[in-house]
């Protein structure tokens, strides 16, 4: 049975230069520090509590917010995450800005792309894209590396395409140099379409360990 290290080793066989981050969300400290004994710094989490209690054990990680974040969470979130990738208002930014703490430098951050267009999923759509990166790029204590996207399971390759397009249309003005798009079953996908970054959980840690804790 393939352990966590040579599911990462297999894994990084493939990415070329894309970044991987391990979604550790429901999963248990020993699993995370055994994929950070195999050379995995960075790792993602949804939910803001559950990644709290996970970073007073593990030091010395990366850690990036890859869940929607709500109001009443972005005081911890701009105090102990390094990137937070789901921004999608002006409000959020703000408030992650204004509590990020002067002396740990800016929060890297990503603004989310709608990318199926349904009104029940996070993120911005490619239209406002462009106007919200423009007041993310005024708060001092943000640093906005690019852009985020979760396309729907079997979304058609040219669902990559538009997201990567608006990429690509930003990328020189605002500095860019982040497209986090691709998760375990689409990362293939989603590199061939530009993708600097994938996010990856089944295929690291293989199914999920335990129920979350709360938000």
């Amino acid at each position: 049975m393939a352990t966590i290290a040579d599911n990462l080793q297999a894994i990084r066989a493939r990415l070329g230069p894309v970044t991987l981050l391990a979604v550790s969300k429901a999963q248990s400290i020993g699993r995370i520090r055994e994929a950070a004994a195999a050379g995995q710094r960075a790792f993602g989490e949804n939910y803001v509590q559950e990644a709290l209690e996970k970073m007073q054990q593990l030091q010395g990680l990366e850690w990036h917010l890859i869940g929607p974040l709500q109001s009443n969470k972005t005081r911890a979130a701009a105090e102990h995450f390094d990137w937070v990738q789901t921004v999608a208002s002006e409000k959020i930014a703000k408030r992650l800005s204004e509590q990020r703490p002067a002396g740990k430098g800016p929060l890297n951050v990503l603004i989310q792309v709608n990318a199926s267009g349904e009104s029940t999923k996070s993120g911005v759509s490619g239209k406002e894209v462009f106007s919200l990166a423009g007041k993310v790029r005024t708060l001092k204590n943000l640093r906005l590396r690019g852009l985020m996207a979760i396309p729907e399971p079997g979304a058609p390759r040219a669902r990559y395409a538009e997201v990567r397009k608006i990429y690509d249309d930003l990328k020189t003005e605002f500095g860019f140099d982040t497209l986090s798009m691709g998760m375990s079953d689409d990362r293939e996908l989603a590199i061939a379409e530009g993708s600097t970054m994938v996010r990856i959980g089944t295929a690291i840690f293989g199914t999920r360990e335990k129920v979350r804790s709360a938000a």
